[in-house]
């Protein structure tokens, strides 16, 4: 009720009841939103209609609560799974039951929530969450003696991994949501306040990637959203470890050509609906999903894989890659007012960054133009749909014509990388793939094993290599041609998680990580990527240049760790003289020095090589 009073205070008009009966949107992007109280026109739509309870216990008055000078603070035990609150005199106890337990209301997910559904509570069912009462006895002994006076069961919404979905939605115009809260009304403030700067000044205040509702595609079907609600709920108060996997709900449809090939030889990770082998196993390797927050049984195999780059030659699947074809009349000039820098030359490769009107980094994309006026677009496979929002809605809003097809599921990507990696592309061709012949950021369309293949000379490892744009239907049979004519080069398979690793050891910077809405492309080191004397004036153009003319707080630095078995991921606290200073983006170990390696940002003053941190 106080967030609603505040808003009409600040002129919002609130209906209650309010049921939508239609939802239609009108040729100049507007929506008309049809209620009891008439239509309403609105520039843009938040969905926000989620709902939220919980089955909970409320006790009577409990004399030592009582008799507490102060509120008692919340507890929330991992092992019971459950919380406990004081309610007034009483308590207020809510449990996690395991997910074998929990009831999916599996009729709403497919066919929604009944028309009359409200706030009406289900049936209580105490023999479900007896377990967690028991625990929450021991923990706390004066529930033992408290009298049960309410028992709360209704409807909780959940997403397949927990987090909500917050902002604009990718291929319906000026449509918002702010649903799945799998925590309620307690989020209300500080998301209605994002949500209104984004919409007034045409960015995110802050980077909330982790909730962008459009992690989701067309992948997420019924079967996936059931499983993995289940298994998020049970998961709700277990411990997370770095590199989590969590398998309910896999494979989905999204599966690359090779899958089948590899699935077995490895473990498997999972991005954007994508199933991308992490690490391979050989005989005698520890094999499986073995988390911990230390090095476990990945470390070695990794170590193998990046020696296997540096020396030999090894391949990847890329596949989880976004990809779209930009093409029309306003094709460069639409990619032009998009990106900073410069657009590549036919055949050629750059890469290239989307700013935000601040001057932040919104995306950073692999550029490539194919023929006059038509490109191919490659993203990471978690930014995917993020990304293709923004291109299109600047593409519709300022009228550019163009045609914009997203085909990351029609075409697979095959990575080569290491020292061998032109010899044994060169047995299964006939174009040139020497070095004067095929250079580096170059794309050529070439026949692989008499199969059709866009080659484009660029690697994430450092070392030299092609990424191989094909066919789906195709990348097993070049697959398998590769690991053949590569046998006497000693080929074999690596994954991502020594891609990781090499591509630290490079210094390239990985968007989500050293770069995304909360920095600026100067001080994460972008500089040769951002033309500010091109034509063109890019989004982020001025501001980028009132941020250089005022000068930088603080910069990317790479970083040398001292540890003994724990490498550093990303988002640690980095000290100097008892104070934070700053944090790291990104970290693991590096094979070739033998040490943990990780970026992080520092202040300017503490940027110089040899400084010491925390």
């Amino acid at each position: 009720m106080a967030l609603a009073a505040g808003a009409r205070m600040y002129g919002a008009q609130i209906y209650n009841p309010a049921p939508v009966t239609a939802l239609t949107p009108t040729p100049d992007g507007k929506w008309d939103v049809q209620t009891p109280h008439g239509t309403i026109c609105a520039n843009r739509i938040v969905n926000t209609a989620g709902f939220w309870a919980r089955e909970y216990v409320v006790t009577a008055t409990v004399p030592e609560v009582k008799a507490l000078k102060k509120e008692l603070a919340v507890i929330r035990d991992l092992e019971g799974s459950y919380y406990l609150r004081q309610e007034r005199d009483g308590l207020l106890f809510g449990p996690y039951e395991k997910m074998e337990k929990m009831v999916l209301q599996d009729s709403w997910v497919r066919n929604g929530v009944p028309p009359g559904f409200g706030k009406e509570l289900f049936e209580s069912d105490l023999d479900r969450i007896m377990e967690h009462i028991e625990m929450a006895m021991e923990m706390v002994p004066v529930l033992k003696k408290a009298d049960i006076i309410n028992v709360v069961s209704g409807p909780i919404t959940y997403t397949p991994d927990l987090l909500p979905m917050v902002g604009p939605h990718q291929g319906i115009h000026n449509y918002w949501t702010a649903i799945g809260f799998g925590y309620g009304v307690i989020h209300a403030g500080g998301i209605g306040k994002f949500l209104s700067d984004w919409m007034r000044n045409g960015e995110p205040p802050y980077d909330l990637i982790e909730c962008d509702p459009n992690r989701y595609g067309r992948w997420t079907d019924v079967p996936f959203m059931c499983a993995k609600a289940r298994e998020s709920y049970g998961f709700n108060n277990v411990v997370g470890y770095p590199k989590e996997e969590r398998f309910a709900g896999r494979p989905t449809c999204r599966t690359s050509g090779v899958f089948e090939l590899l699935k077995d030889k490895g473990s498997m990770g999972f991005h954007a609906g994508w199933e991308q082998p992490h690490w391979f196993y050989k005989p005698g390797d520890d094999t499986g999903y073995k988390p911990s927050f230390r090095r476990t049984n990945w470390f070695e195999p990794v170590g193998r894989e990046c020696k296997l780059v540096m020396e030999k030659v090894g391949v990847i699947d890329l596949t989880p890659f976004g990809k779209f074809l930009v093409k029309g009349k306003d094709s460069v000039k639409l990619l032009d007012r998009l990106f900073a820098n410069t657009m590549p030359k036919v055949g050629q490769t750059n890469i290239s960054h989307m700013l935000t009107p601040a001057g932040r980094v919104f995306a950073e994309v692999t550029i490539t133009q194919l023929a006059p006026g038509e490109f191919l677009l490659i993203t990471g496979s978690g930014s995917e749909l993020h990304d293709l929002r923004w291109i299109e809605t600047e593409a519709a809003e300022g009228g550019h014509d163009v045609d914009i097809s997203n085909v990351t599921d029609d075409i697979g990507v095959l990575g080569i990388a290491g020292p061998n990696s032109r010899k044994v592309l060169q047995k299964l061709t006939d174009e040139d793939m020497s070095d004067a012949g095929f250079k580096f950021l170059q794309c050529k369309f070439i026949q692989l094993a008499g199969i059709p293949v866009r080659a484009i000379r660029i690697s994430y490892t450092g070392e030299l290599g092609w990424e191989l744009y094909l066919d789906q239907k195709n990348m097993a049979a070049v697959y398998k041609a590769m690991m053949e004519a590569g046998k006497d080069s000693g080929i074999d398979n690596f994954g991502t998680y020594a891609m990781a690793s090499l591509r630290l050891e490079k210094g390239f910077r990985g968007w989500g990580a050293e770069m995304n809405c909360d920095t600026n492309p100067l001080e994460a080191g972008l500089d040769y990527f951002i033309k500010l004397n091109k034509p063109a004036d890019f989004i982020g153009k001025a501001a980028l240049q009132e941020i250089k003319a005022r000068g930088l707080k603080r910069k990317l630095s790479y970083l040398f760790v001292d540890t003994d078995d724990i490498d550093p991921e990303g988002n640690e606290t980095i000290w100097h003289n008892g104070k934070v200073v700053g944090n790291t983006t990104s970290g693991a170990y590096s094979y070739s020095s033998q040490q943990s390696l990780a970026f992080g940002y520092l202040p300017v003053d503490l940027c110089s090589v040899g400084q010491k941190v925390e």
